[in-house]
């Protein structure tokens, strides 16, 4: 088994430059970059998306603009009229102050003939309600075309945020002349300490404690497996590598965040290998929960003729979460939640979900087995594990309906600050079952008492826990190969039943 997680890592790190190759539109700074982007019928408008963060009200929180520049197609170079196009910056709370309806009808954002006989708005601009907060918000930043000149530029502008909130940046015109328009230059987003978004800045001092979880952890668990290396099992091998797999994992996130948050740069290669590292740390965390459950090590020497399911099943979840993670993390700068593509979000779901049913499945199997040769022993410890992992069960699914909620309520996602604990639990909930494992599998002078043994009855496996497993360490050998055979016998009947 060890031999076939070693080909899987090799076959996963061959797979990410391909895997990398599908993610096309990406961003390499926290600046809003906006090469030659094109405007969007929306109404009775034109429109550009702009940006939306979440920021904290300071004299150091900004949005500002740089370089932009408005490009309009040759065809309108006869068009004399100077195009207004304006960049609207609102908080949240205040979008239903951009936009009107005449008499109860379909809200549009451009102030229309009857809208400017019931609230005094000017023709092809942008209806604005002052904020009942501030009357300067909404900002309307102007800009206009002048004479037959085929671009305008913006002067460079910076707005400074007092209050709390999460804003959104539209560039629109109002003007059916200017269709084709498009855009270039960017915007930065600063927030009091740092580029971060707020949305994500909790999420950088989350991931320094969870270093310190997964550090404290594995100093605790390489103590006891170096003291006691002469009787590691297979299965603790494979417990060390995602512990240093997860510790890894939290540490390249901080420093992830940490140089977006400094620098105000996200390399793309830095947040390739995080969201790489992370789905190879979760595929084989589910790879090794479903080798316990088979009773790997404990109830069976080899997974026999399941090994090459296993290993499709993990290599398949690889990629599904390598280009989940991919299309969430990398490049992604800004606040909008919900990016995810539905069609990579239902591999994943189904595969998560799938596997799920084969561990309990073949956890159940395993406890009869154990039943069956009365050892109580692995029994309490197969009993400890099944109970603790359908606590995590029950909590993910929970978990998994408050998060369902919690975007459904929040669609102009107003709890911004508090959205970070979405992402937060899961590594939470991974850490708690790794400590689970590590607790009922760690390191000691009778270790061997868990390893796959044949048909070794009570009397035999109590004995050796009393002398730390060496009194009974000679078997016959008329009765090992009685143990093989029977145990060759049981695989191939498990693997007809599969």
């Amino acid at each position: 088994m060890i031999m076939d997680l070693r080909k899987l890592i090799h076959l996963s790190l061959l797979l990410c430059p391909l895997l990398l190759s599908f993610h096309f539109k990406i961003a390499g700074a926290s600046a809003h970059i906006y090469p030659s982007q094109p405007f969007h019928d929306v109404g009775n408008s034109l429109l550009l998306y702009g940006g939306s963060e979440g920021i904290f009200a300071s004299p150091r929180s900004f949005i500002r603009f740089e370089n932009i520049t408005l490009w309009r197609t040759i065809t309108d170079k006869g068009h004399r009229s100077n195009g207004l196009v304006q960049a609207v910056i609102f908080e949240a709370s205040d979008r239903n102050n951009i936009g009107g309806s005449a008499y109860g009808g379909q809200r549009s954002i451009c102030c229309t003939p009857d809208l400017a006989k019931l609230q005094g708005c000017k023709q092809r601009e942008i209806i604005r309600i002052p904020s009942a907060h501030d009357p300067r918000w909404p900002i309307l930043l102007p800009l206009r075309f002048k004479g037959k000149r085929l671009s305008a530029k913006m002067e460079d502008t910076e707005i400074l945020i007092t209050k709390t909130g999460i804003y959104n940046l539209l560039f629109i015109s109002c003007d059916p002349q200017l269709k084709g328009l498009t855009m270039t230059g960017k915007t930065v987003w600063k927030n009091p300490d740092g580029y971060l978004p707020g949305r994500m800045a909790p999420l950088m001092n989350f991931y320094v404690f969870m270093s310190l979880a997964y550090l404290l952890l594995s100093a605790v668990w390489f103590f006891q497996y170096l003291r006691f290396r002469m009787d590691i099992l297979p299965l603790q091998h494979c417990i060390t590598a995602v512990i240093l797999l997860g510790l890894l994992e939290m540490l390249f996130w901080y420093l992830d965040y940490a140089n977006f948050n400094n620098t105000g740069m996200r390399p793309l290669a830095l947040t390739t290998w995080v969201v790489t590292i992370g789905a190879f740390r979760k595929t084989v965390s589910r790879i090794l929960i479903l080798c316990v459950s088979m009773g790997f090590g404990v109830v069976k020497s080899t997974l026999g003729g399941l090994t090459s399911k296993v290993l499709l099943v993990g290599v398949t979840y690889f990629i599904a979460s390598e280009m989940l993670d991919i299309a969430e993390h990398v490049g992604i700068i800004d606040d909008m939640s919900g990016r995810s593509k539905l069609f990579l979000v239902l591999p994943d779901a189904f595969l998560d979900a799938f596997l799920i049913l084969w561990i309990f499945t073949s956890l159940s199997k395993t406890l009869e087995q154990l039943q069956m040769k009365r050892t109580s022993v692995k029994l309490e410890i197969y009993r400890k594990f099944s109970n603790a992992l359908a606590v995590m069960v029950v909590a993910s699914v929970a978990w998994i309906v408050y998060e369902v909620y919690f975007k459904a309520t929040d669609p102009f996602n107003e709890r911004w600050q508090t959205a970070w604990t979405i992402t937060a639990f899961w590594d939470v909930i991974a850490f708690l079952l790794l400590c689970i494992i590590c607790y009922l599998w760690t390191p000691s002078q009778n270790s061997q008492r868990y390893a796959y043994s044949g048909d070794v009855d009570e009397e035999n496996e109590e004995a050796q826990s009393l002398t730390g497993g060496k009194q009974d360490g000679d078997i016959s050998l008329v009765k090992q190969e009685k143990n093989a055979e029977s145990d060759r016998e049981e695989d191939v009947e498990e693997d007809k039943r599969e």
